[in-house]
């Protein structure tokens, strides 16, 4: 990780006072790991820990990472939430906070933990099992108690500095107050010619007193100043407070004044906001427009009305707004959206606004389904994980109402997208708790979460479980005559048989899978299946048609656009490749493959990829590189698990290579070459591998091409010669453009070449 490496999010509006705060909180941290801030809601505990995070961002040489619980239910997520913000797979077998203990080790790492009220327990056993096994992990919690764990510092976040209507100060000393200081930024953020001015001084010091100095009560006050001139607000409030305490304002504990500003505020509403309010709480972690729209029409709001309605909530500091790589998402603050949901069962529309974002969802998933198997996998991959917390929600929901074919439906189309992003527990828990309830469950639904389940279990190792639930799932699609679903559960039943050593069935098994898949036009999962049956006959000493079947698998790859596929092929064919001592091919085919598996997020197959290039560089004599290569994949599959990987290098021929390599060099050389390796995060350690090795003085390898061009360089350089740029180079050959960068500096080097028209040149010389 980089020094200045984080996940902080950019904030749109700036942050008012708490000097005095923001330098005690960061002392206490300074000198306690477990430091809790504590507060009811709107006070400002998590724009206070962000601001905190911030200061301190540079004393974390492994980075700060924030963590936000706000939309989560289950207890049980909280792990697998923090493992996707740092990045963690799971490890079969083992629970997912000893994968966050090892991964985390002694890195120095700040964690953010945002919003623990609600799952106190879960942040409590994780929190004290990470500092107790991580010793310069520090973690900075905000919830509305203590998390009770040992060692652990409260910090009360105070109200804002305010003044008292009673003694007014000069009007040039009102800004000093935070409160006002704050009202007065956010009024003239939203009304250009807002100022505090003698006559509305008296005003927004009697608003920011009767708000107790809350921020986000604050803020709704302030936000009315377009409509409201700041005496209607202050009486109005006053009216408010009356109503409510019998005109006792000595009774008004912070959470009521919080709930009467909520109040205030939600009755200035007109009727159509108030349902798009309470319709928007059903989101958890944000949303964006058209799923706004999905869920906020009907009842009175026509679909073109739901963006005024937006960004009148917006306007009202009710709705906040953030742009994320170009487009709008919105979100509600966690105490806006208790209350919006408090409403919403209220109104008797609970019920219809769950349903249509469960729809919402579902058609997500649904579109998404097809696109992760193609070119736009990368993107899709992503925007499932920007509304995870969405999908698990409506799964949640559709779990509670008996919903089985629905969250069928939803597991067959996010299975891969679990199973890519290591979501194994997670996708297992879900389909076990659906046919837990299925009861009379349609066969097809039935049959879909059966598969489902097993294959999450194959992603964990646990292929004893696995099988039964795969066979139970064969057997109903071959029933029901689904060839597609029959194929995909053979290919499941074969890892699992892989898993168990049985290769000769496994390869058996999807060869089956394949000619089932092609027969019915899957060609993807076809590409996979190939892939799958190479590595079983390479891994039987049959490398020809193990290479018969990886070309196959690639070139069909290729076709759908499958980066994780495509990779899977090309590691194959770099291992065939080095099998037959053609180091140049291998080495290239395993840089192609890593740059793509490093795209999709796949860990286990950067590892193997980190693996491959250190195999080839010892093979060369590179043993310093290999050592630290071997070194940065050791330590990268100490964080997760590949048992489940087909393709995955046979431990003893792994163990015979890397010992052969230690007998040429030194102890103390190879143990700081491999203990380097160990140091670098997978990103450094994927640059370290693309990086070209230091070239000998004399080209010793001789080739069928001038110069000791490599088959891969001279196709580059005649898409040069072509009059071909780099990013269309790499779209014609299915490279990143970073690889076809590092071929044109080796091309370059080789040919003595310096700019594309004299390397085009030398092209055309040598008939090329």
């Amino acid at each position: 990780m980089s020094q200045l490496e984080n996940n902080l999010p950019l904030q749109v509006s700036s942050f008012v006072g708490r000097e005095r705060e923001i330098a005690r909180v960061g002392e206490l941290l300074a000198d306690h790991r477990l430091l809790t801030l504590t507060g009811p809601g709107g006070s400002g505990k998590t724009r206070l820990a962000l601001a905190v995070a911030s200061e301190v961002l540079g004393g974390f040489e492994d980075g700060v990472w924030l963590v936000e619980l706000a939309s989560l239910s289950d207890p049980d997520l909280v792990p697998q939430t923090v493992a996707s913000v740092l990045g963690v797979r799971e490890v079969p077998g083992s629970p997912l906070a000893d994968s966050l203990c090892l991964h985390l080790g002694s890195r120095g790492v700040l964690l953010v933990l945002d919003n623990c009220e609600h799952l106190v327990g879960a942040c409590a056993t994780l929190a004290e099992a990470l500092l107790h096994s991580c010793p310069n992990l520090r973690i900075l919690a905000t919830s509305r108690e203590a998390l009770g764990v040992a060692g652990e510092s409260l910090f009360a976040v105070p109200p804002l500095s305010l003044p008292d209507p009673r003694r007014l100060p000069a009007l040039e000393s009102l800004p000093r107050y935070e409160a006002t200081r704050l009202f007065v930024e956010r009024a003239a953020a939203l009304k250009h010619d807002f100022s505090l001015t003698t006559g509305n001084a008296m005003a927004v010091a009697q608003v920011c007193y009767r708000l107790d100095g809350i921020p986000l009560a604050i803020e709704l006050a302030a936000a009315r100043v377009r409509v409201l001139s700041v005496e209607q607000i202050s009486s109005r409030l006053d009216d408010s407070f009356r109503l409510l305490t019998g005109g006792s304002r000595s009774a008004l504990a912070h959470q009521r004044t919080l709930r009467t500003a909520m109040d205030w505020s939600h009755d200035l509403l007109s009727e159509e906001e108030r349902a798009m309010l309470r319709r928007l709480s059903v989101f958890a972690g944000g949303f964006k427009l058209e799923a706004a729209e999905t869920v906020g029409e009907g009842e009175g709001i026509e679909g073109g009305e739901v963006l005024d309605l937006l960004s009148t909530l917006v306007d009202k500091s009710l709705v906040l707004f953030e742009e994320q790589d170009e487009e709008a998402r919105y979100r509600l603050l966690e105490t806006v959206r208790q209350y919006g949901q408090e409403k919403l069962e209220e109104s008797g529309e609970a019920g219809k606004a769950r349903s249509r974002h469960a729809a919402w969802n579902l058609a997500l998933a649904e579109e998404a389904e097809p696109e992760l198997k193609g070119a736009r996998q990368l993107m899709w991959l992503e925007r499932l994980e920007g509304e995870h917390d969405n999908l698990r929600a409506a799964m949640r929901w559709l779990l509670g109402e008996g919903e089985s074919e629905r969250v069928a439906r939803l597991g067959w189309a996010l299975w891969l997208f679990w199973w890519i992003r290591g979501f194994f527990s997670e996708g297992r828990g879900w389909m076990e708790e659906a046919l837990a309830k299925g009861g009379a469950m349609p066969a097809s639904a039935r049959a879909k979460t059966l598969f489902v389940a097993g294959t999450m279990a194959t992603g964990q190792a646990d292929f004893r479980s696995a099988e039964p639930l795969l066979e139970e799932s064969l057997g109903s699609f071959r029933g029901l005559g689904d060839k597609r679903g029959a194929a995909y559960a053979l290919g499941s039943i074969g890892i699992a048989a892989i898993g168990q050593g049985q290769q000769g069935r496994a390869i058996a098994l999807h060869e089956e899978s394949a000619d089932l898949f092609l027969e019915v036009g899957d060609n993807w999962a076809a590409a996979t299946e190939f892939c799958f049956s190479a590595a079983g006959y390479f891994k039987r000493g049959d490398h020809v048609r193990a290479q018969q079947l990886a070309e196959r698998g690639l070139a069909l790859a290729r076709e759908t656009g499958d980066r994780a596929g495509t990779s899977a092929a090309l590691y194959i064919l770099a291992t065939v490749a080095h099998a037959s001592e053609d180091h140049e091919r291998a080495s290239g085919l395993f840089e192609e493959g890593l740059e793509l598996t490093a795209e999709v997020g796949d860990q286990a197959n950067v590892a193997y990829c980190l693996e491959g290039l250190a195999t080839v560089a010892a093979s060369e004599g590179g043993v310093e590189r290999a050592a630290r290569l071997w070194g940065a994949a050791e330590a990268l599959l100490e964080e997760i698990e590949a048992t489940a990987y087909p393709h995955a290098p046979d431990p003893s021929v792994h163990e015979a290579r890397v010992s052969a390599a230690r007998s040429q060099l030194d102890d103390a050389a190879w143990e700081a070459a491999w203990a380097e390796g160990r140091a670098m995060t997978p990103e450094e350690a994927i640059e370290y591998a693309l990086e070209p090795p230091a070239m000998p003085e004399e080209e010793t390898t001789p080739t069928d091409y001038p110069a000791g061009l490599s088959a891969r360089e001279v196709e580059v350089l005649r898409l040069v010669a072509q009059g071909m740029t780099n990013p269309r180079i790499a779209e014609a050959l299915f490279i990143s453009p970073r690889t076809v960068d590092a071929h044109m500096r080796s091309v370059y080097h080789k040919t003595g070449s310096s700019t594309r028209v004299e390397a085009s040149h030398f092209a055309s010389e040598h008939n090329l």
